[in-house]
């Protein structure tokens, strides 16, 4: 695939999976519920039929709401590719056409349209015209995006302090990445980063917990 595209169909992609997504309920003292319901698959309302009609040149505007950017040592990256030699290399699987993780609110009421932008401006994100979170290459093409869990999948450009979202979906299409691993990598950071500045719970495609058995078996299949 060009990867001229990619932008246009991961997000595409990302927002048809994300109204397969579960409806979510809150558990008061931060435990996740293990009776969610997930959304019947449709297609998003107000999206274009077709998805190549939109404009390939991006017009990213800024989010209202000031950001506060700040970066973290190394020390302070939360994974990073196992080296021991003494641990057995997890078993190679094929790579899946779309890896896509969850992250859970702990919190009710879920999260903030401030505290999103703000964190979303920490770890690098950038602010899209189709109104999602996208991490872009030095070519300024989609790696990968963020979406909100509930339809239509968008965040607002302004009024971010009524916008409440009960959780994001990551998704990224390693299949059109030049060099997926690097940029799993960097997709794992951020998510993982943004659990911390966010209080919420990684989810893998399967609604269990991330673990660290499953990101190396994802990462050595690409």
């Amino acid at each position: 695939m060009d990867k001229e595209l990619l932008r246009i169909v991961i997000i595409a992609t990302g927002l048809i999976i994300i109204m397969g997504m579960l409806t979510w309920s809150y558990l008061k003292n931060k435990k996740f519920r293990e009776d969610l319901d997930f959304y019947d698959d449709t297609e998003f309302k107000g999206q274009p039929e077709n998805p190549l009609a939109l404009d390939d040149d991006k017009t990213d505007s800024e989010p209202a709401e000031a950001v506060d950017h700040h970066y973290y040592d190394q020390e302070d990256a939360i994974y990073e590719p196992e080296e021991d030699d003494d641990i057995e290399p997890p078993q190679r699987v094929a790579a899946p056409a779309i890896i896509q993780f969850s992250l859970i609110a702990k919190a009710d009421e879920g999260f903030n349209g401030i505290d999103l932008a703000n964190a979303f401006g920490i770890v690098g994100l950038e602010y899209g015209n189709l109104k999602i979170y996208e991490r872009l290459d030095a070519n300024r093409l989609v790696d990968y995006g963020v979406a909100c869990m509930v339809e239509p999948g968008t965040f607002p450009d302004s009024n971010l302090g009524a916008f409440y979202c009960p959780g994001l979906v990551f998704f990224m299409q390693p299949g059109a990445l030049d060099d997926a691993q690097t940029v799993f990598d960097d997709y794992i950071e951020t998510i993982q980063i943004l659990a911390v500045e966010l209080d919420g719970m990684i989810m893998d495609q399967h609604r269990q917990p991330l673990t660290d058995a499953a990101i190396q078996s994802l990462r050595q299949s690409l």
